[in-house]
Parts: structure tokens; sequence; C-alpha cells
């Protein structure tokens, strides 16, 4: 336990560390720890080689024009981030990725410019199969399946889409698969100790690798899952793996077990789905061990587990059906054209709406600066919207968006930055779950809001001037998450 708080410390402070994007989210997937080598193919200045060099992770790399006298070298992580796409001749581009990928022992990370539809995109100067810019640079804008489609022709692999413009490329495709699993594994924590019976205080150190697994995977382990020190000492102890999770069992709720394990068994149908909605589904041979386990537990068979998951992502082409199921969702704000919910509150929503949203950041990656996810019930639509303050803001007002379109795979983005009377939001708590750490500050919040008239014109107060004009006309203000009435003196 102590060891894994060491790496959640340590991960933290790389977060806080100002690291390029491709590499925050390397760190973030836990690609890029303390055990990896690292090396930077076009490093620039060297920025992220010394960020990460300052956090013990062995780091390098090489740049044509600011190092160029560096040694390549090879590492179980290269990053490729935002070459290919200031390389104007066509074979030095192909060359450089074949270059990069040579040097990769396990992942390698590829980050280009992605074409999006955005009114500054139009009137640019078309030049080879790229743009000059308006500093006079060589600029080539990929589509994000274009960019997919040349890493892995180029490479002949299948690149793993982790936002827009980033690619995950795994040298073991076993590794690539638990790396989807984990995509889209839910969130939850070990249930607490209700009840420290005194076996389990005496042996509580040689459960907690039980603990741990069971969480991870809502299951117990089959003999070899565990590390082998750890599994001895429970056999010594307790003569098998049950008898041990029976102390665990006694000392806490066991109802809370059997949700991880629910839990688990639906991350493993957005899993099948997803896998058959992008590409032909693996046999079961050619998953990873884990997930075969995983997938016996939960279902019984292969076939079992692909029929539930068909049965969801094939309904998926019945807007009824997603509107019913956005309806009756528990999480997030329902209106009548969409569901709007918090991206922490994903995991709790019904596995037919996550592989929905999973159409989309499967194939293009989920944008990391997401707030709130749009699911649109009219047109297959997702949409990423971004509001930055939306925490200590009590009414935030969204920064940008991203619209994925799932017929055609068309990306809108729309910036709201400079607009003088952007949109706004009310009512947070509906977006998030009751676990979520100010929930209870919002509710009480909208209460009050509620109670003092603020909501009767809902169509008149979805902008900041139009919500301004409302509290103007009451005499109220807000300051922070509390209510104030104005006093004139």
């Amino acid at each position: 336990m102590l060891e894994d708080l060491a790496i959640e410390r340590h991960r933290a402070a790389i977060y806080r560390t100002d690291l390029s994007r491709p590499i925050k989210l390397a760190v973030e997937f836990e690609i890029i720890n303390t055990k990896t080598t690292f090396f930077d193919y076009g490093c620039g200045h060297g920025s992220d080689v010394k960020k990460l060099a300052a956090m013990n992770i062995k780091s390098a790399g090489w740049d044509p024009y600011y190092n160029p006298d560096a040694r390549l070298k090879s590492a179980h992580v290269v990053n490729l981030g935002y070459v290919l796409n200031v390389i104007e001749d066509t074979d030095e581009r192909f060359k450089s990725l074949k270059k990069a990928w040579k040097l990769t022992k396990k992942v390698l990370i590829v980050a280009a410019q992605v074409l999006v539809n955005t009114p500054s995109s139009k009137n640019q100067l078309a030049y080879g199969d790229g743009i000059v810019t308006c500093r006079n640079t060589f600029q080539k804008y990929y589509e994000q399946g274009e960019l997919k489609q040349y890493i892995d022709s180029t490479l002949e692999v299948d690149a793993v889409p982790v936002a827009l413009g980033i690619y995950f490329v795994f040298r073991d495709e076993q590794e690539k698969e638990n790396f989807r699993v984990e995509c889209y594994r839910s969130r939850v924590i070990a249930p607490r100790i209700i009840l420290a019976t005194k076996k389990y205080q005496d042996c509580k150190q040689e459960l907690a690798p039980l603990i741990k697994f069971y969480t991870k995977r809502g299951r117990l382990p089959v003999e070899g899952e565990l590390e082998p020190e750890a599994e001895a000492k429970i056999l010594v102890e307790f003569t098998s793996i049950r008898r041990a999770f029976k102390v665990i069992l006694q000392a806490t709720d066991e109802a809370e077990w059997d949700a991880i394990a629910y839990r688990r068994s639906l991350d493993i149908q957005v899993y099948l789905a997803l896998v058959q909605f992008e590409e032909e589904r693996p046999r079961f041979s050619e998953l990873p061990e884990a997930i075969r386990h995983d997938i016996k537990a939960f279902f019984g068979s292969y076939r079992d587990a692909c029929e539930v998951a068909d049965g969801k992502l094939f309904s998926l082409g019945e807007p009824k059906i997603i509107r019913a199921a956005c309806n009756k969702s528990k999480v997030g704000k329902f209106t009548p054209s969409a569901l709007y919910v918090h991206t922490k509150a994903l995991w709790e929503l019904d596995p037919l709406l996550r592989i929905y949203e999973g159409c989309a950041s499967r194939v293009f990656g989920r944008p990391q600066e997401t707030t709130l996810i749009k699911l649109h019930i009219e047109k297959p639509q997702i949409s990423y919207l971004y509001y930055p303050d939306f925490d200590t803001d009590a009414h935030p007002a969204l920064k940008a968006s991203i619209v994925i379109d799932l017929q055609t795979f068309k990306i809108t983005r729309g910036d709201y930055s400079t607009r003088e009377n952007p949109p706004i939001l009310h009512r947070k708590e509906t977006f998030v779950t009751p676990k979520y750490p100010l929930y209870e500050e919002f509710a009480q919040l909208t209460q009050l809001e509620v109670a003092q008239g603020l909501f009767e014109n809902p169509s008149e107060i979805g902008t900041r001037n139009g919500w301004q004009e409302c509290l103007d006309e009451r005499g109220i203000e807000i300051r922070g998450h509390q209510i104030y009435k104005i006093t004139w003196e």
C-alpha cells in the first residue's frame, strides 16, 4: 500500500510539471514511469527530456536542428511529437517515422496536427500536401483517420488513438489489448473495512494483494496471477485463495464486492462492443490471458460475452433506444436533445451509453481537456465540452467544444473563449454523481437559486449576459457558491 502511495505521489509530481500533451498522456496511462527509458525523436530544445529526467526517468533526445550531435538511442518509449506535420518532403517524413519505430522497444508515441473544421481553417495557402502558415512555415494537417492510416500502413501496425492527433503504437499485441481494456475500466475503490476481525488484523498485509487484485478485476485470481511471493504467503496462511477471500468478506460489505464484479462485467461488454465497432474482433486465443479469465468468470464463454456486447452495439442504430437510455439515466443532465455528463461520471452510465461515447473516443481519442460529454439524441454525434472553471465558478462559461459526427467522422471545433456572451452552466450537481467532492456545495447553491426564483425563465438565462440580467433584476449577487442580497445605500 505504501508503494502504491509513493507511485501516486510521483505521478502527481509529473502532472504538475509543464510537459507537452502527448507526454502527459503517456504518464497518465503509466506508459512512461520510473521503470521505463524515454527517447524524444525530434526533441526541439529538449524541454520534455529535461523535465522527465528531473523526475528520475531515464531520458534522452535528438533533434536535427537544435541537438544534431546527440546519439540516437533505443528506449522503451519513443516520442515522435508534432514532427511529421512539419516535414515537407514526403520521403523524409516516411523515413522519420520508420527510424523512430526502429528505436522503440515498447511504445511509440506519434502526435501530429489534426485538421478540424473551424472558420480560421479557410483561405490558407496550399503547398505540397500541406499549407503555408501565417509565419511562412510548412504544416501538414491530417484528418484523424488519415493519420492512423498513415501510421498503420507505414509501420504495419494497429495504432491506438489516445486523443486528437495522438496515437500509441505498441510492439506487443497483448500489451496493446491490455491498454485498450484499461481505457474502459470503471474507476472503483476497494470496500471499506467495517468489522476488522482478529484474523483480518493479523493477516492484513498478506491479504492486501488479494484485495487489490479483486478491486481491479472483479474476480478471484487463478493460479499464477498474483506475485509468487504474495500467493505463497496467502497459501501458507489460508491454504487457498478462496478461504483468504472469505476473511476479507467477513471484514467488509459483501454487496460492495458484488457491485465491483458487476461493474467489471460491464467493462468487458463495453470493450468487446468497441473492438467490433472499429475492427474485426480478435479470436479468444489472441486475447491477453487475464482478459480470457475475466470473460470466463463473468460470462462462461467468449461467444456468450460477444452476443451480449453485440446486442448493445447494434441497438445504437435505433435513436429511440438511445433516447430511452438517456431519459432513464440516473447520471447526467437530460434535455430533449441530449444527455450531458461530467467525464468523472462517465463510468456510472449504462453500458449502452458508454459504448455510444466509446464509438467516438475509441476512434478519435477523448480530448484531454474535456469537462462535460454531450450524448446527442437526434443525430449520431458526441460533443466534448471544455469548462476550465467548472469547480470554482458557480456558473462556468463554455471555452471550447469538439463535435464528432459518427456518420461522416468529421471533427468540428468551436472556440468560445473570445465570445462576449458565452453559454454558461446551471445546476452543476446534475452533471456529476453524489460521490463528486463538490456535489453538496453545488446542490445547495441550486436549492437557494430555485428558492429565489432564478430559474423561472430558463430560455433567458442560458448565457452569461442573460443570467446577469436575471440576477440584477432580483438584486442578487453570487460569490463563490453563495447567494448575497445586494443592499443599496
